[in-house]
């Protein structure tokens, strides 16, 4: 046998399997000596496991964490790396890229073609700028829509594997119960949750050809319903790119959010009903100028409070979904906008009343100063978001996250939810590209 290049693999827990299993799994001219992990707490320390890695990793393949870049490269005699995550700035790709160079390996990324999956029954693609822009809402819009139509539809979520991967090859949700049976994470229930709540079918995991075989069996019209601002796993044959005023610019400044934008056969402009016109102008502007093919179409993003009378004059914490605030960069979101609409006295401040590991996360994202994240990704982290969620004096929690928190956490004080979903409402619509794609 030949010499194979040795390949590591730069992730944080999803795309950078999936292009494992589609380009370099079975491969003799290949080794792939070990992911690396970020983003995510707790995901680095993992294995990827020999039934997913194939015959030529008995042992599987360690997963380590980012940080130790330069001494996995020279200790492992790393040849190559292969960017594989998203939702990051230009700057942070040429900057890992120039730690890369000066390791002694190669810097590299996949294109699409090298990775899509191909789909036997027509493929919506849902993708975005950056995470938070309203994928989701979008996602369960264009199900609705097909479903009235009459078609059997089937959601494929991008995945979040930040457990038990050899558990999480082929995963499918269909009732709330399936949730505690997958033992998801906050950030599953967050995407999960509303689809299940809405009667659709939804499929996610680990290996993502298998996943889409069973999706099949079973679908009319698959929605692929993105993360992050990663591009979409499968080949589309409708590709809708959402964006956010709030971050007009990320359509040039992200990756891949950018090359979701250029390639984009619709790109839906989120939140007009919330943001400045300028910057929804902005980016019907960079559409012109990047990819002047694209239908541009503009939506609202109806926010609505559960008894909003009820917190008129109160003082409130809010809670947010955890990624948009995160890598997302969002200073906040759906709550505060809630919240504020609904004439509260004030917001707390919750930083100073953070323990453990939401403590660190207000130290590892300087912007968040009003808003908790909701993060949940490990158990000591549930418990304290609940500790820091008690410590906090305050008449009413405002949860903005799909997720429900009564599920997971005790709290001493009443809990509002905040439920956000895409209208349709402005010419072009979305109805009239998908009506064009699937009369």
């Amino acid at each position: 046998m030949s010499k194979r290049t040795r390949v590591l693999i730069l992730g944080a827990a999803g795309r950078d399997f999936h292009n494992f299993n589609t380009v370099y799994r079975g491969r003799d001219d290949v080794e792939v000596v070990a992911f690396t992990a970020t983003q995510i707490m707790g995901i680095a320390g993992r294995t990827y496991p020999p039934s997913l890695a194939g015959a030529l990793y008995p042992r599987g393949i360690p997963i380590l964490d980012e940080k130790d870049l330069p001494r996995i490269i020279k200790e492992l005699a790393v040849e190559e790396a292969v960017f594989s995550y998203s939702d990051v700035s230009n700057d942070h790709v040429m900057a890992l890229a120039a730690r890369t160079i000066a390791a002694g390996a190669r810097f590299t990324f996949l294109t699409d073609r090298e990775t899509y999956i191909k789909s036997r029954v027509p493929m919506v693609a849902v993708v975005a700028v950056r995470t938070g822009c309203g994928k989701s809402q979008t996602t369960r819009f264009i199900i609705d829509h097909l479903r009235a139509k009459k078609k059997k539809v089937v959601a494929i979520r991008h995945p979040m594997p930040y457990g038990d991967l050899e558990k999480q090859k082929v995963q499918r949700y269909e009732r709330l119960e399936d949730l505690d049976r997958y033992a998801c994470t906050i950030e599953e229930r967050e995407e999960y949750r509303p689809h299940i709540e809405s009667g659709n079918i939804i499929y996610a995991g680990v290996d993502y050809e298998a996943i889409l075989r069973e999706a099949e069996k079973e679908a009319d019209v698959i929605v692929w319903d993105g993360g992050n601002n990663d591009t979409s796993f499968y080949k589309p044959d409708l590709l809708v790119t959402v964006t956010d005023p709030f971050r007009a610019e990320a359509a040039r400044t992200h990756h891949p959010g950018q090359t979701n934008f250029i390639t984009a056969d619709v790109i839906l402009i989120n939140k007009v009903n919330t943001a400045p016109e300028a910057d929804v102008r902005r980016i019907e502007q960079l559409a012109r100028l990047m990819n002047p093919r694209a239908v541009v179409v503009r939506a609202d993003s109806s926010i609505e409070l559960e008894r909003p009378e009820s917190v008129r004059g109160k003082i409130v914490a809010v809670v947010e979904d955890g990624p948009t605030l995160t890598h997302g960069d969002m200073a906040f979101g759906a709550g505060k906008v809630a919240a504020d609409k609904a004439q509260v006295a004030s917001i707390v401040d919750p930083r100073r009343y953070a323990v453990g590991l939401i403590a660190e996360a207000y130290a590892r994202f300087p912007h968040l100063d009003a808003i908790i994240p909701a993060l949940g990704y490990s158990g000591q982290q549930i418990r304290d978001l609940e500790e820091t969620l008690n410590r906090i004096e305050c008449d009413v929690v405002i949860s903005a996250t799909p997720a429900d928190l009564t599920e997971l956490v005790k709290i001493n004080k009443p809990i509002l939810k905040v439920v956000y979903e895409l209208k349709d409402i402005y010419t072009p619509s979305l109805v009239s590209q998908l009506d064009k794609f699937i009369p």
